[in-house]
C-alpha cells in the first residue's frame, strides 16, 4: 500500500486569475463521474492547518486505508490564507480535490456553482447520530454540501504565570464586560512597565466583530442572506482596539507582524502579550508553547450585553467536489472523518469537539487535562440559551477580505473608526448583493 503522507501546499498565489476564472468556469460545473473501475483508487484530500495538525491526520488516514484496502490518500495541508488561494485555483483550473476544508464564508458560492457534491446523495455518508443543528449550517437551498469538521468557539486566554508576577487578578469570565476586559489588559502593561501587552487579539478576524455584533442582538449575516451587523457595532469594534491602544493595553501600530500563525509562533509562545483571543480547540497547543500556565476563559460581555454571542458556527467544514472522479470512495473518507472512532482517537479534538456525540463520548478517557478542559467549555456554553447561526451569504469571502484592509487603515490612524465602519459596510453589502 502506498505510504500516505501530508504535503505542505506550495504558497504559489494566483488568486486574481483564479478568482477571474472561477467565476467564469466554475457556473458550469455539473454533477459528479462515476468512478473508474477496477484497480486502486487514489483520493487527494486538502485541508488547512500545521504540521502537528497534519501528523495526526496522517494517523487517522492510514487507519482509513487499512479499513479501506484499494483506496490510497495523497494528503495536502496549508494555513488559511494561501489555503483559500489555492483551493480557488484548483477549482478554477478543473482539477479540484476529491475531499477538502470548506470555509464558512465561502460555502455559498462553491455550493451555487455547483462545485460541491450534496452530500445527501452520497449513501456511503451516515447522517443518523449528526445532530440537525450541525446538518444545517452545511445546507443551501435544502441540499448538504458541508459537514462541520468539529464544534468549535473563540476564547480568551490569559498567561498566569505573567499576571502573577504583575499582580493582575484575572477577572471572572462569568461576569466580565468588554470594559473589564480593557481594564484588566491595560494593567497588565502598566505593571509589566510596557515589557509585556495585556491584550493581544487580532481586529482583523471576522470572528470578533461576529461575536459582538450577537451580543448587541444583531446577527452579523441573516437568515436571508444578508448583511445585518450595524454601522455602529462595527465602528465599536474598531474603536474599541483604538482606545485600548491609547491606554497602553495594546500593542502599537506595526507590533504584530503575523498573529494568525501556529501557536508556537504566537505572541503569547513569544511572552510579548498576557492575553489572545484563539479557536479554542487549540487551547493544549497554545499553552504547551506557552509554558504551560494558560487560563481557559469565556469571550467578555456574555452576560452583560443585550444577549450571548456564541453560537453554534463552525470555522470549517468537510465537503465532496461535484466532478471527484471517485464519489463513492470520497464519501467514505468523509464518513470516516466524521463517524470512526478509530480515526478520531488518532486527531482528538484538533479540529473542534467531534459532531457525532458517540465520538465524542468514545474519545473522552484519551484526553488530557487541556483538551478536556476545552471539550467542557464547549459543553457548558451549548447549555446556554444561545442565538442562531447561518449560512454566510455569497461575498462573505470580500467582507473578510475588506474588515482586514481597514483594520489596517486604522490601526495605522489612516482612517478613523467611523469612516471605516461607513466603508465596510458599503463594500459588503455591496459584495453580498452583487
Amino acid at each position: 500500500m502506498k505510504k500516505t503522507t501530508s504535503t505542505p501546499i506550495p504558497r504559489r498565489i494566483i488568486l486574481g486569475a483564479a478568482l477571474t476564472a472561477a467565476g467564469l468556469a466554475l457556473s458550469g460545473c455539473g454533477g459528479a463521474t462515476s468512478p473508474s473501475s477496477g484497480g486502486n483508487v487514489e483520493l487527494n484530500f486538502v485541508y488547512w492547518g500545521d504540521s502537528n495538525r497534519a501528523k495526526m491526520t496522517d494517523a487517522a488516514i492510514k487507519i482509513f486505508e487499512q479499513k479501506n484496502p484499494g483506496i490510497t490518500v495523497k494528503s495536502e495541508y496549508q494555513d488559511s490564507g494561501p489555503y483559500a488561494d489555492k483551493l480557488a485555483t484548483r477549482f478554477a483550473g478543473g482539477n479540484p480535490p476529491d475531499v477538502l476544508n470548506m470555509a464558512n464564508r465561502t460555502l455559498l458560492e462553491y455550493a451555487q456553482r455547483g462545485t460541491l457534491a450534496d452530500l445527501k446523495t452520497l449513501s456511503e455518508i451516515n447522517l443518523d447520530k449528526i445532530p440537525a443543528t450541525i446538518q444545517s449550517r452545511g445546507e443551501v437551498d435544502g441540499k448538504l454540501y458541508g459537514l462541520a469538521t468539529g464544534v468549535n468557539l473563540i476564547g480568551m486566554v490569559v498567561n498566569k504565570t505573567i499576571t502573577d508576577q504583575a499582580g493582575v487578578t484575572i477577572p471572572d469570565d462569568k461576569t466580565w464586560s468588554w470594559e473589564d476586559y480593557a481594564k484588566f489588559a491595560t494593567e497588565v502593561t502598566q505593571k509589566t512597565g510596557g515589557k509585556i501587552y495585556g491584550a493581544g487579539y487580532d481586529v482583523a478576524t471576522e470572528t470578533g466583530p461576529i461575536l459582538l455584533a450577537r451580543q448587541r442582538g444583531e446577527d452579523f449575516y441573516t437568515k436571508d442572506n444578508k448583511l445585518g451587523v450595524s454601522e455602529d457595532t462595527i465602528r465599536e469594534w474598531f474603536q474599541y482596539s483604538v482606545d485600548l491602544r491609547n491606554a497602553g493595553g495594546y500593542p502599537p501600530a506595526g507590533f504584530f507582524e503575523q498573529i494568525g500563525g501556529s501557536p508556537a509562533q504566537s505572541y503569547l509562545a513569544k511572552g510579548t502579550v498576557a492575553s489572545q483571543i484563539i479557536p479554542i480547540n487549540n487551547f493544549r497547543g497554545y499553552n504547551e508553547a506557552s509554558g504551560g500556565n494558560l487560563v481557559l476563559l469565556r469571550m467578555p460581555g456574555e452576560t452583560t450585553e443585550k444577549r450571548r454571542g456564541y453560537s453554534a458556527d463552525p470555522s470549517m467544514l468537510w465537503s465532496v467536489a461535484a466532478k471527484s472522479k471517485h464519489p463513492k470512495e470520497a464519501a467514505k473518507l468523509l464518513n470516516f472523518l466524521i463517524n470512526d472512532v478509530d480515526g478520531a482517537a488518532e486527531t482528538l479534538t484538533q479540529r473542534g469537539v467531534p459532531i457525532n456525540p458517540e465520538v465524542t463520548e468514545a474519545i473522552m478517557p484519551k484526553l488530557g487535562a487541556d483538551d478536556t478542559k476545552f471539550v467542557q467549555m464547549v459543553a457548558d456554553i451549548q447549555k446556554d440559551e444561545l442565538a442562531p447561526a447561518y449560512v454566510y451569504p455569497k461575498g462573505a469571502s470580500v467582507v473578510a477580505d475588506t474588515l482586514k484592509q481597514l483594520a489596517t487603515e486604522v490601526e495605522f490612524g489612516r482612517v478613523t473608526p467611523a469612516d471605516a465602519a461607513k466603508t465596510f459596510l458599503e463594500k459588503s453589502n455591496a459584495a453580498i448583493n452583487k
